[in-house]
């Protein structure tokens, strides 16, 4: 029997805003660069894995703030969200010490132009970009919104936390031109048909957020929705029929069904 890969640790964020001149909201994602060896070519949120930087920031309480009460597994997912999500998309979770108002659009730039490069390649560090620039990450911005396991039998696994985020004012966002070679603020509505139509790739876990998100009709009405719901872990369990292949998952997670065609029979 082959060995079960262990799922790494990872985070991703669903950062929102209002639709201007209509009732939907929309959501930054990113375009997978092709050569990527895990959903190449694919409309993702932005994130990725948790790593031993994340834990060191844990060790220094001084640089987060929200924390209180938490786990060090919990700590490090919300801070693995936030490193992620700048250096795949430069918008930055954090507070000037002293306020409690987010960095503005413009000192976030300033600090994304001095060291957003330099982080994504592991020439500085997330703890040191806080450090000097005097800022706490804004982990209670993070509202828990899904949590999922890759299948075993995959020769890649993540073990992922998806949260919910406020964009915080004028910070648009833009791709790294590495990892991800195109942005968009999109509506989970326009992301959906453009997964119908082959303008975009959707990964299942994403389409089925999105269909999930799409149901919310502002920021607020979103995060309201989520704060304080149990969150039921998904691992997709794909099975054969005659008809084709077929994912399996839990009911109560909240996907309007447990049985989802993933692909005709060949």
């Amino acid at each position: 029997m082959a060995e079960v890969v262990k799922p790494r640790p990872a985070s991703t964020i669903l950062l929102l805003r209002d639709a201007e001149a209509r009732r939907e909201i929309e959501v930054f994602m990113m375009v997978r660069h092709y050569e990527i060896d895990f959903n190449s070519g694919a409309l993702v949120f932005p994130g990725g894995s948790v790593d031993k930087g994340d834990d060191e920031i844990i060790a220094n309480s001084a640089l987060y703030s929200g924390g209180e009460g938490m786990e060090a597994g919990e700590l490090s997912f919300r801070i693995a969200a936030i490193r992620e999500t700048f250096e795949e998309s430069g918008i930055l979770l954090a507070r000037p010490k002293g306020s409690k108002a987010l960095v503005d659009a413009r000192h976030a730039g300033e600090i994304e132009a001095a060291h957003r490069a330099a982080l994504s390649d592991g020439k500085t560090s997330f703890l040191k970009v806080l450090a000097e620039n005097d800022l706490l990450l804004a982990l209670d911005e993070l509202v828990p919104y899904a949590h999922w396991i890759t299948p075993e039998g995959m020769p890649k696994r993540f073990d992922t936390w998806f949260f919910l985020a406020a964009a915080p004012p004028d910070q648009l966002g833009a791709h790294d031109g590495k990892e991800s070679t195109d942005s968009i603020w999109v509506s989970p509505r326009e992301a959906l048909e453009g997964g119908e139509t082959g303008r975009f790739k959707l990964p299942f876990p994403t389409t089925r957020n999105l269909i999930k998100l799409g149901k919310q009709d502002s920021v607020k009405s979103a995060l309201d929705d989520s704060r304080g719901k149990d969150i039921v872990t998904v691992t997709p369990v794909m099975t054969k029929t005659a008809t084709g292949r077929v994912l399996r998952i839990p009911l109560e997670a909240g996907y309007d069904g447990d049985v989802f065609e993933v692909g005709a029979a060949g």
